[in-house]
């Protein structure tokens, strides 16, 4: 529960006091690490946990593998990955090959997640994929994103479909428009704020986009580009960038920081993956205003970003 607020050290607390713990609670603690940005922490309490003889599950490792991911490191993923057989008897499945394919496209290796799911010893599955897709469009690989594509309807046309008007592929959240319900939820003394994209509805509507412009001069001049080659609508640069700067969870942020007391976090919860740009630009605005902002994305992922920095080191 601790974990799913993004309270990170009440989480801890309790696993620290607890006089016994189980399996359930070693993989909560890993995974929940790993969601929260702390790769490294998710990886030292794995090795924690087999230094005092305990025997890990196969669910257990996709926690792991889920932390090289971010750490992007493949090298440490593979070793764990045939450790799984060899050390422990555990026998591989779906799920552990979608999560090493999702090692390889988080930092760009995409012909070796190729290579790797072609040596797979079971047909890959949609899953297998649908993660190879969304990793080539994240990367700009157009060609073999395309072609994962075509299996992925050859495999399940709906599950395609039903993802691309979500918004969860990079290459398709460029024609999101602002009428289709991008949803930010920021909780403030026990209220609830909702704020869509382009939304002029709220009360401090003048406040927040005022909040916003003076915002955005003070991050260009701190070195701010906005990233608009998402974007395909036929506007013009400037009207790109005030898209951008209209998003639900900049309304979201600004909102907070016009309500909640100075240096208090501010938290938001997004119901799509957050953009890249707006990842950048809250980067920028927590330091700019020397905020921890706590932002929870439609990957059910937290970013904890604080001084200019994120907890995702960019890996989400």
């Amino acid at each position: 529960m601790y974990f799913e607020c993004g309270s990170l050290d009440d989480a801890i607390n309790v696993f620290k006091s607890m006089p016994e713990r189980d399996l359930t609670t070693w993989r909560t603690m890993i995974t929940q690490l790993t969601k929260n940005g702390f790769a490294e922490d998710s990886i030292d309490i794995f090795t924690q946990f087999k230094n005092m003889g305990l025997k890990p599950d196969g669910q257990m490792f996709i926690g792991v593998f889920g932390a090289c991911s971010i750490l992007g490191d493949i090298s440490e993923g593979m070793l764990h990955f045939e450790s799984m057989s060899k050390d422990y008897g555990i026998v591989p499945t779906m799920a552990h090959y979608v999560s090493l394919v999702e090692i390889f496209g988080c930092i760009g290796h995409l012909d070796e997640a190729m290579e790797f799911i072609e040596k797979m010893p079971m047909e890959p599955s949609v899953e297998v994929w649908e993660t190879l897709m969304n990793s080539c469009r994240v990367h700009g690989n157009i060609e073999l994103g395309d072609h994962c594509a075509e299996l992925v309807m050859k495999f399940d046309p709906s599950r395609l479909n039903e993802k691309a008007k979500a918004g969860l592929l990079l290459g398709e959240t460029s024609v999101v428009q602002s009428n289709l319900a991008r949803r930010n939820l920021l909780g403030f003394r026990q209220l609830i704020q909702e704020f869509r994209t382009g939304d002029t509805s709220h009360p401090e509507n003048d406040k927040i986009y005022a909040l916003l412009r003076g915002l955005k001069m003070q991050m260009k001049e701190a070195g701010y580009i906005a990233e608009t080659k998402y974007m395909f609508r036929k506007i013009d640069q400037e009207g790109k960038e005030d898209i951008l700067h209209a998003h639900g969870e900049r309304l979201a942020v600004a909102y907070g920081l016009l309500n909640s007391p100075a240096r208090s976090t501010i938290r938001v919860i997004n119901n799509y993956r957050v953009c890249p740009d707006c990842h950048t630009a809250l980067k920028i605005i927590s330091e700019l205003v020397g905020r921890e902002l706590i932002l929870r994305d439609g990957n059910k992922r937290f970013h904890l970003i604080k001084n200019g920095k994120c907890s995702c080191h960019d890996y989400w």
